[in-house]
């Protein structure tokens, strides 16, 4: 998934859609052809999806201002957290104990262990402690509420993935595998990284 395009444009490019975009310099349709070749030959397989059935649907949401959930405050958690905020979202982190860095984010901090009612209002939940039955409890407590949720240790029990990310100005590429293979996802997202 690419999102870009000019402001106003619905995130689609002018034209015919061969316009220079700053990010890839003086040779730009150069850059970005190669960019289409190599995705389309090493990782794109046409309509395949849509015939086997989509796992999940690919979106950017809008999160500025709206309530997010963190459940855990260790290495994982954070790195969700920090993304998070550069979105915008209001965070809430339950956790009994948090790594240092947490104590600098501007994040609401609950020391105590997860409730269900945490889940209030939130709109996304993500599960992040490292005790298996607390993130499957919260699987099943955010699925009876019907807010999305994401379990960091069981890509089945995911309502939703969090992708790759390459982030450069206006424009975001997202690379996902479903959760089968983030390491694929990484090795992607790094190749991508060095011809943009």
């Amino acid at each position: 998934m690419i999102a870009g395009g000019r402001e106003g444009s619905g995130g689609e490019e002018d034209g015919d859609g061969r316009g220079r975009h700053p990010h890839f310099g003086k040779s730009g349709r150069k850059s970005r052809a190669r960019l289409v070749r190599l995705l389309a030959a090493r990782f794109i397989r046409p309509a395949a999806c849509y015939i086997l059935g989509l796992k999940h649907y690919p979106v950017f949401l809008d999160l500025k201002d709206r309530p997010v959930l963190v459940v855990g405050a260790g290495k994982v958690a954070l790195r969700k957290t920090r993304g998070l905020l550069e979105a915008g979202a209001r965070i809430t982190v339950v956790a009994p104990e948090c790594e240092p860095e947490f104590e600098e984010l501007g994040v609401r901090m609950v020391r105590r262990r997860f409730r269900a009612s945490d889940l209030g209002n939130a709109v996304l939940v993500f599960a992040a402690t490292d005790d298996r039955l607390t993130n499957h409890r919260i699987a099943i407590a955010a699925k009876g509420k019907g807010v999305f949720a994401n379990i960091a240790d069981s890509p089945a029990e995911c309502g939703f993935v969090v992708p790759a990310r390459i982030h450069r100005a206006d424009f975001h590429i997202a690379i996902s595998t479903g959760g089968e293979s983030p390491r694929l996802s990484a090795e992607l997202r790094k190749k991508l990284e060095d011809i943009l």
